[in-house]
């Protein structure tokens, strides 16, 4: 989107910022009635804002809100094409104050800037926009019910959705919900991650500069008990969309089964396999994509790539390139664009991530350097979802044994295969269970492509795509009788 200002440009903005400190509720910034919740710089440690925490009466009003909001049909029932038009404004307005939210996500989550500038900030914007352009441009289905009849199948929004986000990516996810969410209809309550809460509440201010109606986009900061768990419970909640762990996830759903069985979407963790097959070509290649896979953000990253599966006839050469990979990647201060990797989130992940390494290797403070282990398929590191920059190596002597492997997880989010055979390439994406399987490279698809989990890795629906949308949607059949009453049998 832009170049890459130097460090201290980046200061410069950090040292100027203006940081929301209270809820958003019904189009304001109102001070939340919970306890003050501090949001800290994970790389200094510092207290950036102590923000107006919410509670269980906070969580009520904004639900009434949303209501009234929904109901009113100021947004539910606007044109399609108005509410296009509002949330494409929403997205100038975010590129216009992208460099103060670069800033700010990387400043509250240890990102580092490069990523928050050249994949964050762009990607939420090409998600809200794609969403956005989408709303004038899907269209409800007629059934084939013969001569006389007509059956209109239509989508109608669900009416108010909770969207609970995880620290990782706090703004693309916040897009990955609020997308498709809005460009449907909904009203939208966002609980943020504790940690991670300032860039949700800016977007929503923005929003409301945007001119979408005060209590369609609500944000709540606030931990998960006296925020989350309210949510998931509360009667006029309809939907909870779910970004986060599985043990999280799972909360959720009893929440669902206790209440109103409110629809539940969940995307959870993941074990991810890269399977480098025996005739993998050009090693280089495939370094750059599993350096990329298993480092990138920290490796805090749900389809992170943390397994290494490889054929034992091509592991030591790509071994040798993935090394020389990892000399590029270099760790410090999120605000220095020269690194590729800022700081854990907090010190309580930073505690557990440190407690997976080995060798005698330890954390440099808020930083941990990516490492690459040689493991047994059943080590904890070969199956444990680390969410740290910690490569398993996995060496297998058959396609086969790779793809057994690759199942053998709870999870089933994302995978990579690299082959040079095409049928084996196919072959091995059919049999392995997770939700996207890329082909000689690591990814998630794009904005057009749904993205989600097998078993424990996701439940109820899929981030992206038209299936995004359709999850916040409703379907209604609509019958219509087109017979004449009056060639009825007649009665007297």
């Amino acid at each position: 989107m832009s170049d890459l200002f130097t460090l201290k440009e980046y200061q410069a903005i950090a040292a100027d910022l203006d940081l929301p400190r209270a809820a958003f509720i019904d189009g304001k910034y109102r001070r939340g009635a919970g306890a003050v919740l501090p949001t800290v710089n994970p790389a200094t440690g510092e207290t950036l804002a102590e923000i107006a925490a919410c509670d269980a009466s906070d969580v009520d009003l904004a639900v009434g809100k949303a209501r009234e909001a929904f109901d009113q049909g100021h947004w539910s029932k606007l044109h399609p094409a108005e509410r296009k038009d509002l949330l494409i404004r929403l997205c100038k307005l975010i590129t216009r104050n992208r460099r103060e939210l670069a800033v700010m996500e990387s400043l509250d989550s240890g990102k580092p800037i490069r990523d928050c500038e050249e994949i964050d900030i762009p990607e939420s914007i090409h998600c809200i926009k794609w969403h956005a352009e989408l709303i004038d441009k899907v269209y409800d289905q007629v059934g084939p019910a013969g001569d006389d009849a007509v059956s209109m199948i239509v989508r109608e929004p669900i009416g108010v959705v909770a969207a609970v986000l995880p620290w990782n990516f706090p703004l693309l996810m916040l897009a990955w919900k609020i997308g498709p969410a809005l460009a449907a209809g909904n009203s939208v309550i966002v609980k943020p991650a504790e940690q991670t809460s300032l860039t949700a509440l800016r977007v929503a201010e923005l929003a409301s500069e945007a001119g979408v109606p005060n209590g369609v986009l609500q944000v709540l900061p606030g931990d998960g008990p006296t925020v989350g768990a309210p949510l998931g419970l509360h009667m006029d909640v309809d939907m909870v969309s779910f970004t986060g762990s599985t043990e999280t996830g799972k909360r959720f759903l009893r929440y669902s089964a206790d209440s109103n069985m409110k629809r539940v979407v969940l995307e959870c963790g993941g074990k991810n396999p890269a399977v480098v097959l025996a005739d993998a070509e050009n090693l280089d290649h495939v370094a750059e994509h599993v350096v990329n896979a298993a480092f990138w953000n920290m490796g805090e990253n749900c389809s992170a790539a943390s397994r290494l599966i490889v054929h034992k006839d091509v592991k030591a050469p790509l071994m040798e390139r993935i090394t020389a990979r990892m000399r590029d990647w270099k760790t410090g201060d999120p605000l220095d664009p020269a690194n590729h990797l800022g700081a854990l989130v907090d010190a309580e992940h930073l505690a557990k991530v440190a407690g997976y390494l080995r060798d005698g290797d330890g954390p440099d403070g808020p930083y941990v350097e990516p490492r690459v282990y040689e493991v047994a398929p059943g080590d904890a590191l070969a199956r444990e979802e680390v969410f740290g920059p910690i490569l398993s190596v996995i060496e297998v002597a058959s396609t086969d044994e790779a793809i057994a492997l690759a199942n053998d997880t709870s999870y089933g989010l994302a995978a990579s295969v690299f082959t040079a055979n095409t049928r084996q390439a196919i072959r091995a994406a059919r049999e392995i269970k997770a939700g996207t399987v890329t082909v000689n490279c690591y990814g998630e698809g794009d904005s057009a492509t749904p993205f989600g989990g097998y078993k424990q890795s996701g439940f109820g629906g899929r981030d992206n795509g038209v299936h995004a949308h359709d999850q916040f949607t409703e379907v209604k059949t609509i019958w219509i009788d087109l017979t004449d009453p009056s060639e009825g049998d007649n009665v007297g």
